[in-house]
């Protein structure tokens, strides 16, 4: 008889985590230093690489190695390698590339509502200025239209695909905290019949009406500025797009935008809501269900919902039914609710 498995305490993970500011520090650095990009031209040892992005070759060497150690690059016989993510992800040459991402994930005006958690524990919610992230006109959300447009590209492509399958019909898209507009415009490239107006703080819709230009739908893209809950939407809309809005704030809010949104809809309208929707544990999967905390550390009163949390919401705001599907390789589901 085999004796059991015991699991011998470590302090590792505690180690780990206490330091991980550094793996934040050293991928910034090497976004700037254009590490990956240089590797991914062909400079591969660390006085190559160093030369290219004009740094010390000691300051490279170690840069890269604990890029290795972080699992971003590769290293055989003092050369090293990118990854196949960090091929598609983090070289500027890539159509995929994220670097930029990180202009709006660093932001001070995220990152300072992680500095003293503890009290965002006790107050359960913010301890940033006023409202957060959620705060009027907070020029974060500028930042964000433009440094994470290359990240909603593909997301944007497939819920216009799961939503306007056929792309064979006149619609009136109404999308909702637009941003960069990547998610409406996606449906106007989608489908050539469908117009869309673009809600959102006036100076972050110069950047999604930049955007529809550049995608060709510009006379098809029109706007709406000022605050969700107070614009007036107009009515006879066929789809109405939530595109990670409502995790910001609590569900009594959210009821109330959706009976706007469900009031807004023509007669079989539907609103596609997209989020990360952890599971009924609140634990899995990792990447939705740890969304909760961005939430804490930076609204008021938002977090991450399960289905049918979300679910609930629409059906109190009237709406009939609700379905989530999953859109992957992303992390995102999308929950469609018919009026």
């Amino acid at each position: 008889m085999s004796s059991p498995v015991t699991h011998q305490p470590s302090p590792a993970l505690f180690f780990q985590t206490a330091n991980s500011y550094q793996h934040t520090a050293a991928l910034k650095a090497a976004v700037e230093l254009e590490v990956f990009t240089a590797i991914g031209e062909g400079h591969q040892r660390a006085a190559k690489i160093a030369e290219r992005c004009g740094t010390s070759e000691r300051g490279m060497r170690i840069l890269c190695d604990f890029l290795c150690i972080m699992g971003f690059l590769s290293k055989n016989d003092q050369q090293y390698s990118l990854t196949p993510d960090s091929a598609v992800f983090l070289n500027r040459h890539s159509p995929a590339y994220l670097g930029g991402a990180l202009e709006f994930l660093l932001a001070p005006g995220l990152v300072d509502g992680f500095k003293n958690i503890a009290d965002a524990v006790r107050k359960g919610g913010t301890v940033l200025p006023e409202e957060g992230t959620v705060a009027p006109e907070n020029p974060v959300w500028v930042k964000f239209a433009r440094a994470m447009a290359p990240m909603m590209a593909m997301p944007a492509q497939l819920l216009a695909k799961l939503v306007d399958e056929k792309a064979d019909r006149k619609l009136k898209v109404l999308d909702i905290a637009a941003g960069h507009g990547l998610y409406g415009i996606a449906f106007a490239r989608n489908n050539p019949l469908v117009e869309v107006t673009a809600l959102d703080w006036g100076n972050v819709l110069e950047v999604a009406t930049e955007n529809a230009v550049a995608a060709g739908v510009g006379d098809r893209h029109t706007t709406i500025a000022g605050s969700a809950f107070d614009v007036d939407y107009g009515s006879g809309y066929d789809i109405v797009l939530l595109t990670n809005f409502l995790h910001h704030f609590d569900p009594a809010t959210n009821e109330t935008l959706l009976r706007k949104v469900h009031d807004a809809l023509a007669d079989g309208g539907r609103a596609a809501t997209l989020e990360f929707v952890p599971n009924d544990d609140r634990i899995s999967p990792p990447e939705a269900a740890g969304f909760s905390m961005m939430m804490l550390g930076s609204t008021p009163s938002g977090d991450a919902y399960t289905f049918a949390e979300l679910a609930a919401m629409a059906a109190k705001a009237g709406f009939a039914r609700s379905e989530l599907h999953a859109l992957p390789p992303t992390f995102s589901q999308a929950v469609i609710s018919y009026k």
